[in-house]
């Protein structure tokens, strides 16, 4: 059973749209399909809507069409999270506004919103629990977007300018970010962009080197990008093994951190019993990286069991028979990455990462310099 929006909904959606001039629609969640997708792509063309996705959503919205805003997650930009602020009317379809889309319930007012706010969701118990909405609609992704086919507005919307500034506020955040050490990881998402097929799948585990997935790689498939809204540790080579057991003819690339891929990296066993063939990219600094960060942000200089001992990660993936290797360098990934998928298996390509880098946006002494210490 889906629930469908009825008529008086799209009427009183229609008529909030016209009394806006900074409206974003914001779009998550899960119960989508390639029709959904579609079909709302259409809704935020005929209206010329901002589109925002939320956290690790980004699959559900063409990153580079011209609407496209950007995500609200981990690696949100300060220009996206101000144009929340700023807008008149959020029109939020399937996504929850949990912490991570809310940046820890900061970005919109509880429990009433200052904008107007329709909320679209397919779980009735949804609608209002945490933000009340001007207009709920209960209604799965599906549904939704089916209802809206034809719908255009009286007249041209009003707000065309504050759709094309928030979308080169996105296309301004893609410049490279902060890095230290030999291995940029900015130069390793250039060549995944240069060098992975458009449909191929990305997933990523759980920690701060997300950050250079979330902000850097750009979706245009929808189902392309796989990670745990859960912000759960560990999710990212099942996941990648599962991705490319679905999916053969597609090629899979997998974010884990050195912590990550220590709590499930035996399922590579998985991937060669089965004739899985993702390249798991484990992105090592010694850290539990997302901890550090948060103790020295607190704590400035007072990290608690945060290191690591970790095996080399390229010897493990030989020792089940997959491809294996370590980079060190950013001259060095490109040819690595050709290498593991000329290999015609699994394999694993352990990026060793300057411990000071530790996210895309600052580093340990820039986090230590912005921090207070705490008694």
């Amino acid at each position: 059973m889906r629930p469908h929006p009825g008529p008086d909904d799209i009427a009183a959606l229609k008529r909030l749209l016209a009394a806006a001039s900074r409206p974003l629609m914001i779009v998550g969640g899960g119960g989508w399909s390639a029709a959904a997708v579609a079909g709302i792509t259409r809704f935020a063309e005929a209206f010329d809507l901002p589109v925002a996705v939320s956290f690790r959503s980004q699959d559900l919205f063409d990153n580079t069409h011209p609407n496209y805003v950007g995500d609200l997650g981990s690696a949100t930009a300060a220009t996206l999270t101000r144009r929340v602020k700023e807008s008149d009317l959020l029109v939020v379809v399937g996504a929850r506004l949990g912490e991570m889309t809310t940046q820890g319930y900061s970005l919109i007012e509880l429990p009433r919103p200052k904008q107007t706010l329709i909320h679209v969701h397919a779980d009735p118990e949804e609608l209002g629990r945490v933000f009340q909405p001007d207009l709920p609609i209960n209604a799965s992704p599906d549904t939704f977007a089916a209802a809206l086919k034809g719908l255009a507005p009286d007249a041209p919307p009003a707000w065309a300018e504050w759709t094309r500034a928030a979308n080169r506020d996105y296309r301004d955040n893609l410049a490279p970010g902060v890095v230290s050490g030999a291995l940029d990881m900015n130069v390793v998402m250039k060549v995944l962009a240069d060098e992975m097929p458009k449909d191929a799948i990305f997933v990523t585990d759980a920690g701060n080197y997300s950050g250079w997935v979330q902000r850097y790689r750009q979706s245009t498939v929808y189902r392309s990008l796989l990670g745990p809204t859960s912000g759960a540790m560990g999710y990212g080579v099942p996941a990648a093994v599962a991705a490319s057991l679905v999916h053969p003819e597609r090629e899979t690339v997998c974010f884990v951190g050195d912590g990550g891929f220590l709590m499930s990296g035996q399922e590579i066993a998985t991937a060669l019993q089965f004739g899985a063939k993702p390249i798991i990219l484990v992105v090592n600094n010694g850290l539990y990286g997302t901890i550090r960060m948060h103790q020295e942000r607190d704590y400035p200089g007072r990290p608690v069991a945060v290191e690591l001992q970790n095996p080399d990660f390229a010897a493990y993936a030989k020792a089940f028979g997959a491809h294996g290797e370590v980079v060190e360098r950013s001259a060095d990934f490109a040819p690595a990455l050709a290498r593991a998928r000329r290999a015609g298996t699994a394999a694993i390509l352990e990026l060793r990462l300057d411990p000071e880098t530790i996210s895309t946006r600052a580093t340990l002494s820039q986090i230590r310099g912005k921090g207070k210490a705490k008694a």
